[in-house]
């Protein structure tokens, strides 16, 4: 054979290199632009100087790959406390937003930009069970700084914590191997505001690195009006921020009705939103007023999707004995009922499966349409159903000076009753 044959075999074989090669980068680039990091979470920490009643609030939407979540007690080594944790795990060591005793409740976001992780070192390893352990041994921030003080190092951790205690105070800490940043949320220097919110970046790390901007855009754009009229509530959060469906950076809101029929096929991809698919649970701590028994501090919680989802109020008095028992984990099935009828109501949303990346497709006209028998629409009525009816029971509970425990194991059986009956009624659930 000639030299020219050998000449044109090899540039057919190093044309068709390149274009392998061409080909996987467009996969990688694709695959890129639609991963993003899985422990999304958005948060922020609010003084009780800017709530209507003057107590402090500590809200997380939690995005994870364990979309099964529950509401456990533990007993804690100094405070016993109740958190959220994965329904799969029979014995947590790590808990993701909770409450003591004491009136102390801590949460956390995934930062992604304070720390430059090592082969074989998981990001934030330590979180979860350093959450555990503040709720156990943590009675206020100052106790929690102690804490963050007195760790072994390098911690493990990488995050953005939110505090709250029941003196009023309200903290976000900005936490990696070695140090971390306090801001105040009663300091106008921290807070000119009076909230602190947090998604997967901080302040204190590497600039325009992290996750979670475009969504700190739409939460920053909602809390500031919001807190110069004083309407930033527990439900005033899950319906404008938990369910929030604007994308800033695109200047879109889905609420509107512009992305519904017949105007679209009213399908829309889940970018950016803080509402995500990945969203396992959404919770508002609503605090005490400094002199207020630490008793009275709410976990109001929302498991599972929170748009195919209902909140519902857990305190930890007599939580040893009795929790509802929609939020409890069953034991037979490993997952807590109303987070479970969410998420099976979640996968009619998230639906569409033909090929890589298809999972970020959203029905939108399944949540929310001009019919207005979308998953959302239709449970808001529970949803304000259940408020109003806490509203009222908190009322008699602190006037009376303390939570009535037979009136609180009345109250969850009620709601467990009437939420049960609802899901079957609209759903078949």
């Amino acid at each position: 054979l000639g030299t020219s044959y050998w000449k044109t075999l090899f540039l057919r074989q190093h044309l068709n290199l390149c274009i392998m090669i061409k080909q996987i980068l467009l996969l990688t680039i694709t695959i890129a632009c639609w991963i993003e990091p899985v422990s999304a979470c958005t948060s922020a920490v609010i003084s009780g100087k800017i709530t209507p009643d003057g107590r402090p609030l500590l809200w997380k939407n939690r995005d994870t790959d364990f979309l099964q979540n529950s509401v456990k007690y533990f007993s804690g080594e100094r405070y016993p406390f109740i958190a959220i944790v994965n329904s799969v795990e029979d014995d947590p060591t790590d808990v993701w937003i909770g409450t003591n005793s004491a009136g102390f409740s801590v949460m956390n976001t995934q930062s992604y930009n304070l720390v430059d992780i090592k082969p074989g070192e998981e990001r934030g390893e330590a979180n979860g069970r350093v959450m555990r352990r503040a709720l156990e041994i943590c009675a206020t921030v100052e106790d929690f700084r102690h804490f963050l003080d007195t760790i072994t190092k390098p911690s493990m951790i990488e995050a953005n914590f939110g505090v709250i205690d029941a003196e009023g105070g309200a903290a976000m800490f900005e936490v990696d191997y070695y140090k971390y940043v306090m801001f105040d949320a009663n300091e106008p220097k921290d807070a000119p505001c009076g909230y602190i919110a947090r998604t997967n970046f901080s302040f204190s790390g590497k600039v325009n690195e992290g996750a979670g901007y475009v969504r700190f855009m739409q939460e920053d754009k909602v809390l500031l009006p919001a807190s110069a009229t004083r309407q930033i509530t527990p439900q005033w959060i899950f319906n404008e921020l938990s369910r929030s469906f604007a994308n800033p950076l695109l200047g879109i809101d889905l609420k509107t009705g512009e992305f519904n029929r017949p105007k679209t096929t009213g399908w829309f991809v889940d970018q950016d939103f803080i509402a995500r698919g990945s969203t396992a649970s959404s919770v508002v701590v609503q605090g005490v007023k400094p002199g207020e028994k630490p008793e009275f501090t709410t976990m109001w919680t929302i498991l599972g999707y929170p748009p195919t989802g209902v909140a519902m109020p857990v305190w930890l008095k007599g939580a040893d004995k009795n929790l509802p028992k929609l939020l409890v984990r069953d034991e037979t099935e490993k997952v807590s009922l109303l987070g479970n009828w969410s998420v099976i109501l979640a996968g009619d949303v998230f639906s569409y499966g033909q090929g890589m990346g298809s999972n970020r497709y959203m029905n939108w006209e399944k949540l929310y349409n001009t019919e207005k028998n979308g998953y959302m629409q239709l449970l808001a009525p529970i949803e304000e159903n259940v408020f109003q009816r806490t509203q009222s029971l908190l009322k008699t509970w602190r006037e009376s000076g303390s939570i009535d425990i037979k009136s609180m194991q009345s109250f969850y059986n009620v709601m467990d009753d009437f939420i049960s009956t609802k899901y079957a009624e609209l759903f078949e659930l």
